[in-house]
């Protein structure tokens, strides 16, 4: 039976890397941020170098779009919906691209338009589609050319994007991607949960044979409290891995590479409360905080120790032990933050799309707006 954790799980997961995957389906809404409690408005004003504004084709009957970037320039629009109902064949499904940050759109054809369900998903060189109740289509040329993989069952193309070790959706157990199924390994992290697994970028030579990492599996117990593991040698052996105690309950650990470090974020049981961060040090987990960091936010690593911070105080980073207000992030509580693969932040509302181009705590931040008529 599928439990609340669980189905929260698979929407964590749709965040799509090739370090590793998270438990569950991958079908899922549009992310919606979990809103936070007000507090202090940043002292000044926010700033965007640029708006990117392009008026698409689209009917005005046609709901807002679900947009996805895959990096600073490729980008996809899904319009799946009609007056928040499914696309019929009096309105159906309408797939637009980008090449260009956004600066100009192009239609593709929609492989599938009339679904009873029409969502879409992307990565790196992959872009994924899934129409209910006919099954997914999967493009690895910008949209040009589908292929058709009918169920319900992620398709081959989509499970190779995530990385070679993942979760098993059936199972709950470590895989290993063969490129055509997810073998399980013989040696499973000892682990009383189990939430992801992500493999580092980079590379360990142990008794004189080269491996890519380490390999990490965390998740957070029925207690609780927060569980890792560490294999140095691509899943053949685990070493239980001690953790500092956070304070307060973890509901759910994710595991991320970034920039060549490996990070673990605890989510709170509320989904509201800041959560614990460690990050790998050597062969130690290190605890991550700051003082005067919002008791309520979300949280993202950069890489080279920063985390970029959204909470009602805006945009902030945790830097060296010190918690910073980045006042002209132009981020409010209500952006859906999260890195892309090339390093761009993506930061998305219902509303808005905001792209933050550049180097850590350093970027510049341009609108990404779409109007239909």
């Amino acid at each position: 039976m599928t439990t609340r954790r669980h189905r929260w799980m698979a929407m964590a997961a749709l965040v799509p890397t090739l370090a590793g995957c998270s438990i569950g389906d991958i079908r899922r809404p549009p992310p919606t941020p979990t809103p936070v409690p007000s507090s202090a408005a940043p002292s000044s004003p926010p700033q965007i170098a640029e708006v990117r504004g392009s008026r698409l084709a689209v009917p005005r009957q046609y709901d807002r779009p679900y947009v996805e970037f895959v990096d600073a320039y490729r980008g996809y629009a899904l319009f799946g919906s009609c007056d928040g109902q499914p696309p019929g064949r009096h309105c159906p499904a309408l797939l637009w691209s980008t090449g260009d940050g956004g600066r100009s759109w192009q239609r593709l054809r929609h492989p599938k338009p009339v679904a009873d369900n029409q969502q879409m998903y992307t990565a790196p060189g992959l872009l994924a589609l899934w129409a209910e109740p006919y099954g997914w289509w999967t493009s690895t040329d910008d949209g040009r050319t589908f292929r058709h993989s009918p169920g319900e069952v992620a398709p081959p193309q989509w499970r190779a994007a995530q990385g070679r070790f993942q979760i098993s959706e059936k199972t709950g157990k470590v895989g290993r991607w063969t490129g055509r199924t997810l073998r399980p390994l013989a040696t499973q992290p000892p682990l009383p949960a189990l939430n992801a697994v992500v493999l580092g970028d980079a590379w360990l030579v142990r008794n004189g044979t080269r491996y890519e990492g380490p390999l990490v599996a965390a998740g957070a117990g029925e207690d609780g409290r927060p569980y890792a593991a560490i294999s140095w040698d691509e899943g053949r052996s685990w070493e239980p891995t001690t953790l500092p105690a956070p304070d307060g309950e973890v509901w759910l650990l994710r595991v991320e590479s970034v920039a060549g470090q490996l990070w673990l974020i605890g989510e709170r049981p509320d989904r509201i409360s800041f959560p614990a961060l460690w990050r790998l040090e050597g062969a130690s987990w290190q605890r991550v905080r700051a003082e005067g960091q919002p008791g309520a936010g979300r949280a993202v690593p950069l890489g080279a120790g920063v985390v970029a911070v959204v909470s009602s105080r805006g945009a902030g980073a945790l830097l060296g032990g010190r918690y910073v207000d980045l006042p002209r992030w132009p981020l409010t509580d209500r952006h859906h933050l999260r890195r892309l693969p090339d390093g761009t932040l993506f930061a998305g509302t219902s509303e808005t799309i905001l792209l933050g181009i550049g180097h850590l705590g350093d970027r510049t931040w341009v609108e990404v707006a779409l109007e239909t008529g």
